[in-house]
């Protein structure tokens, strides 16, 4: 007997919400428990819940008189994994109901079967409470401190940027210039019936009209293509490699940038690609496999460059920096509810010290490239005001797709990207 899905969706929230667990590492061990449809499903429902959980928290605390904590807590979840499918699925009320409750048993909570079947029903019963009411973390489905934050960086926006992080992310390829052009590959992806609905003139990023499975993608398997935000796909253009010169992705997991830069820069002198964390090294490992390309991969901090670094300075740094990831909610809803206001003061620091140490490993006259898929400004516009301001030998370079005069601040409203922020910088002799 297959697991059932909504009792392994119920564990998924629990472990994000209550234990701190990433969505990233509890949801694929879970779908491996399942086949087929059944592992679509559960990441559709385990997202919802994520993405919705003010309004089903709001809901589940008018119909359960008390509330459910200690070993009965996996069971609260299941309540509302129960109440997403019936407001925001195209599932059957009364399947999502009795599939619903069904799950207490795997969950060893079937004394708990008639209370969840009484609040789903409540449920479909309940008249919607009017929009006006609610509180904000409710009505927009983020936490309060985030809102505050936002409100005071963008006064005229914040709507559109909470309204952004609750859309289902789309689908962007980006191009191997390997094996074809731009345009090439569009006449691939319409003979294979693949739709296109933009594709972004800096970057020539494609933007598929709706995801398909990667294996459907023309050349997929042959690396004549990958998968990437159109945002990210910025940086390569932006660090504007030439041949002949040495390379240094920090921070570079899960490899995208790293092997874009390849792509279309094949004769480098070297591509070296660093990131702390081993077990994420591997997918750089597997992305250059896949793509048959050639970079040096070292785990290592880029915080502590004298543990690692050979002496040899670069001619172009990226600084995909590690960031809050607030600009890729959509993606990763998860963020929502595992940051706190206090991790992005401690991020800050963080990105401070990195960008201090890594400066001094970049040649004069050199361009360092800083990128964060985060859209505070602590960790953007004003950390290269900082760092301007107090490093003598730095110098900005404007960013001709950016309306501001300190890097670029991509939305994730605009043009259907993520949040991305990108500041260049060029190192003067002084």
């Amino acid at each position: 007997m297959s697991a059932n899905v909504r009792a392994l969706a119920a564990k998924c929230c629990f472990a994000v919400v209550d234990k701190g667990r990433s969505l990233a590492d509890e949801l694929p061990a879970l779908q491996s428990k399942i086949e087929g449809k059944d592992k679509g499903l559960l990441q559709e429902i385990c997202y919802g819940v994520l993405r919705y959980l003010p309004e089903l928290e709001h809901i589940s605390r008018q119909l359960i008189a008390k509330p459910l904590k200690g070993k009965q807590r996996v069971a609260h979840f299941l309540v509302l994994v129960g109440i997403y499918q019936i407001k925001y699925t195209r599932i059957p009320d009364h399947a999502a109901v009795s599939e619903t409750v069904a799950a207490t048993k795997p969950l060893k909570q079937f004394h708990l079967k008639a209370l969840v079947n009484g609040v789903l029903r409540s449920f479909q019963r309940l008249t919607p409470t009017s929009e006006e009411s609610l509180s904000e973390p409710v009505q927009f489905n983020h936490p309060s401190w985030f809102i505050k934050k936002l409100k005071a960086a963008y006064p005229q926006n914040w709507q559109a940027v909470l309204n952004a992080n609750m859309a289902k992310p789309p689908m962007w390829l980006r191009v191997n210039s390997q094996h074809h052009s731009v345009e090439k590959y569009q006449q691939l992806l319409e003979q294979a019936d693949i739709t296109t609905d933009y594709i972004d003139p800096h970057s020539g990023a494609i933007k598929l009209s709706s995801p398909v499975d990667v294996n459907d993608l023309p050349g997929f398997a042959l690396g004549q293509v990958s998968v990437q935000d159109g945002a990210a796909q910025q940086a390569a253009h932006l660090l504007d490699c030439q041949p002949n010169e040495h390379i240094l992705d920090c921070c570079a997991a899960p490899g995208g940038k790293t092997c874009h830069i390849l792509e279309q820069t094949p004769n480098l002198a070297s591509m070296t690609a660093l990131d702390v964390d081993e077990t994420r090294l591997d997918r750089v490992k597997d992305n250059l496999a896949r793509l048959h390309l050639t970079a040096k991969t070292i785990a290592g901090d880029a915080s502590k460059p004298e543990v690692w670094w050979n002496g040899e300075q670069f001619d172009r740094i990226l600084l995909d920096a590690p960031c809050s990831g607030t600009g890729v909610i959509r993606r990763h809803p998860d963020i929502k509810w595992l940051r706190t206001a206090q991790d992005i003061e401690k991020l800050v620091v963080l990105q401070q010290q990195i960008l201090n140490k890594v400066w001094s490993l970049l040649k004069p006259g050199g361009t360092l490239l800083y990128a964060t898929c985060s859209i505070l400004p602590e960790e953007n516009y004003q950390q290269i005001q900082h760092f301007i301001d107090s490093e003598p030998s730095a110098e900005l370079i404007p960013i001709s797709q950016s309306s501001t005069s300190i890097g670029w601040q991509i939305l994730p409203d605009m043009q259907s990207m993520d949040g991305f922020y990108y500041a260049k910088l060029r190192k003067n002799n002084h």
